[in-house]
């Protein structure tokens, strides 16, 4: 018998996110109320609790067995017990939602035993939701998605922050590319996903509720992804995070690896 649960926690999630988006456009970013996290960890808004207090009410009412982690929560290490649990950013792109842009997204994603199985995507003020589950491809809205077939790092569109190209992580030099960037991890991983670009690359430790739902929007696309060493990237670690992201299609993808000085990624 088929395992449904991707199927069912996907439409769980897809749902979640569309009622996310509601309560958020109940806010206005300029003047919703905001301070600044601890230990410069960035600033947060009352939109940003508001949705992670309805995303967690929400997802563990339907899937009580299943443990919790989001950016906007207390880590509670209760989840690490758990076989599946929800990984959640209630807005990724605080500063884009605060500056009125349309960039924020919320990120939501199920990870069973380490590997992202349900993952969505959505942008409510550009109306792009992303979707995927394990084993049934990705989707834009409902089409079918693919990541782009390019296989030569020179002159391919990369979206990546500016320190990604410190000459540092270059051995052979910096290469040749086309730069482009958005606020939101989530919303960078997507566009790579659905091939409006060839590969997405960050080298700074990355928090699991900003790439768990796009890590799985990729590979459903048919992408290979890593951490900036190579290594398969999992989630519901202790400590939430993981060594950077580097994500493109199979052939692109080694060739960033091997132009890191990676070439012989760990499996």
């Amino acid at each position: 018998m088929p395992d449904n649960r991707p199927a069912d926690d996907l439409e769980l999630l897809t749902q979640a996110a569309r009622d996310a988006g509601r309560t958020a456009l109940q806010y206005t970013g300029k003047t919703a109320e905001r301070w600044d996290k601890p230990d410069n960890l960035g600033p947060v808004t009352e939109a940003d609790i508001a949705v992670d207090t309805q995303l967690r009410e929400t997802l563990l009412a339907a899937r009580p067995d299943y443990g919790w982690l989001s950016e906007e929560t207390p880590d509670d290490r209760d989840r690490l017990t758990h076989e599946r649990v929800f990984i959640v950013d209630p807005i990724d792109g605080t500063r884009s939602f605060i500056e009125g842009n349309d960039t924020w997204a919320h990120s939501l994603a199920i990870a069973e035993k380490g590997i992202v199985i349900a993952a969505a995507v959505y942008l409510p003020l550009k109306g792009k939701l992303y979707a995927a589950a394990r084993g049934r491809g990705a989707h834009l809205n409902g089409r079918p998605i693919r990541v782009s077939t390019r296989d030569r790092l020179p002159g391919a569109r990369i979206i990546a922050s500016k320190p990604s190209y410190d000459a540092r992580h270059w051995p052979g030099g910096v290469p040749e590319v086309a730069r482009h960037y958005r606020p939101s991890l989530a919303y960078r991983l997507s566009l790579v996903a659905e091939g409006r670009y060839d590969a997405m690359l960050t080298f700074r430790d990355s928090w699991e509720w900003d790439i768990a739902a796009g890590e799985l929007i990729l590979r459903e696309a048919g992408a290979s992804t890593s951490d900036r060493q190579g290594a398969p990237l999992r989630f519901n670690n202790p400590h939430p995070q993981v060594d950077g992201v580097v994500a493109a299609g199979p052939a692109l993808h080694d060739e960033i690896l091997g132009a890191l000085g990676k070439r012989n990624p760990v499996a």
